[in-house]
């Protein structure tokens, strides 16, 4: 029998944000090192060159600057994505005249997955305009765009744009948010639920019995899937958030133009070896978390 509406709800909020936390744990390193060559190409050789600068100048505490928005960020986006997941799911099904409960095709549950980032979106771009400036506040004074000797806190980044910018100005980069996560997460959920359909077709089971490896396989081909598609638009967002430290930043199609224009396409794919190395272990703990900590609450809850 499925669990009261609420009794769910709180189910899939609650697995998302266990979720998000061990898919920053996992993988936050490597996060930073993109975050930094996709805002500064030419001041890294490549992806070692950039991991041992970071960690040479600043540390390990270099590699988690931002950690706690990634944090944040995580935990709400996923709580949030997860929550709106199931309910666009029921939507689904309500528009397609099938009863509570029926399992959806691996197309359907993409398609849910897209129209549910829109509302993670929402709740994701503050929070990561706040991380990505921590995460490349060295460089930021190294180039000039800012002067030297400035604390670096997330209460110092939040307090710096209510000041310039007031409480619209977390939003800088939503429209890049936004461009990234409705088609990101149709091949985020897509190839995830593809993957598991593959498995359990091959070890002839059902998707919730493939095993641990398996379904960390899946969540990291769903992630490798995303980041493909939508990277060059990540970069976009990066420059955005980044730069509007320093005064007024262009928005995304002049920031897109001018990237091409004065740096070459290439430049919109810097950072992506470190994040294509961090999708498998960052997007498997994700999924794998999620999964079994939804599991474990649905049974607890009676279903």
């Amino acid at each position: 029998m499925a669990p009261h509406p609420v009794i769910q709800a709180i189910i899939d909020f609650s697995a998302g944000a266990i979720g998000g936390t061990a898919c920053v744990l996992s993988g936050q390193p490597f996060d930073t090192t993109k975050v930094k060559m996709q805002t500064f190409p030419t001041m890294y050789r490549g992806f070692i060159h950039c991991f041992t600068s970071t960690f040479r100048h600043t540390g390990v505490r270099g590699l988690y600057h931002g950690t706690t928005p990634a944090l944040l960020a995580n935990i709400t986006e996923n709580a949030v994505l997860f929550l709106s997941y199931g309910f666009c799911q029921d939507v689904i099904r309500f528009a397609s005249r099938m009863d509570k409960g029926t399992d959806l095709s691996d197309i359907q549950k993409a398609c849910a997955g897209s129209v549910a980032s829109i509302f993670s979106a929402m709740a994701l771009c503050p929070i990561e305009l706040v991380k990505c400036r921590l995460q490349v506040m060295h460089e930021m004074e190294a180039s000039g765009k800012i002067t030297s000797g400035q604390r670096s806190t997330v209460w110092t980044v939040v307090k710096t744009v209510l000041k310039r910018n007031g409480p619209l100005g977390f939003y800088q980069g939503l429209t890049s948010t936004m461009m990234r996560e409705i088609p990101g997460y149709f091949c985020f959920f897509g190839a995830y639920e593809l993957s598991r359909s593959t498995f359990a077709q091959y070890m002839d089971t059902d998707k919730d019995n493939i095993g641990v490896l398996p379904l960390m396989f899946s969540g990291g081909f769903g992630g490798a899937c995303l980041w493909l598609i939508v990277y060059p638009i990540d970069c976009v967002k990066s420059r955005i958030q980044v730069y509007s430290l320093a005064g007024r930043q262009e928005g995304f199609m002049k920031t897109f133009r001018g990237i091409i224009r004065n740096e070459g396409f290439s430049t919109l794919y810097s950072g992506l070896t470190p994040t294509m190395i961090r999708t498998f272990p960052a997007n498997g703990a994700l999924f794998l978390a999620y999964e079994l900590s939804r599991k474990f609450m649905m049974e607890r809850a009676g279903a």
